[in-house]
């Protein structure tokens, strides 16, 4: 694998749940995004959707490597019982391009700083988990054009690479392919199909 960094954790998919602590609800909600915006809009989803909640308490966390963003919020919460915990749930399982939310209604009784942090904390725990880990990454699309004797031999080379093929087409005369493909993968595919056939393939060239 080349030393590019292309792979990242996030969650599976969208996830609910609720937890009881003395009397206060927790409701935990994570989503999946890619930018501040998505996570924003989540957000002011998750606000109305408990419209009636005492808090509405989230972390964030989107992009890889210098391009990382993430924001948490205590929403009223005593500093650093809330945002923080849900946060740390977050960049302790190394995760990106997600949203956790956990509204609370309060139940009368006063769970202390250490109690809230806890209960935070243990939320977004669960949240994650019902949501599930999966490893993504980074891709990039490839136009391939190529002769016809060759459509067998960069057929295969894509399926070695994992490629997803999006489109199947001739250009002029010839036969073409559009995948997507690993970053780090790309350079090593292009020497080998390239090496494959002789030459004749040609990448990019849409017209």
């Amino acid at each position: 694998m080349a030393n590019l960094s292309d792979n990242y954790l996030t969650i599976r998919s969208r996830a609910e749940i609720e937890l009881k602590v003395k009397g206060s609800k927790f409701i935990g909600q994570a989503e999946r995004c890619r930018t501040e915006t998505e996570a924003e809009v989540f957000l002011t989803a998750a606000r109305k959707k408990f419209f009636d909640a005492t808090h509405h308490c989230y972390a964030y966390q989107t992009g890889l490597g210098e391009q990382k963003k993430f924001r948490y919020s205590d929403a009223g919460e005593p500093s650093g019982t809330a945002g923080k915990p849900i946060y740390d749930q977050i960049s302790g399982k190394d995760l990106t391009n997600l949203i956790v939310v956990v509204t609370r209604y309060f139940g009368g009784t006063k769970l202390g700083t250490g109690g809230l942090t806890h209960a935070y904390s243990e939320a977004a725990s669960l949240t994650i988990a019902e949501a599930g880990i999966v490893e993504e990454f980074l891709t990039e699309e490839i136009f391939i054009k190529l002769n016809y004797h060759d459509y067998n031999t960069i057929e295969r080379l894509i399926h070695k690479y994992d490629g997803k093929i999006l489109e199947r087409g001739v250009n002029e005369i010839s036969p073409c392919f559009r995948i997507s493909l690993r970053l780090s993968l790309i350079e090593k595919f292009h020497k080998d199909a390239t090496e494959a056939t002789s030459g004749r393939v040609k990448f990019g060239e849409t017209a």
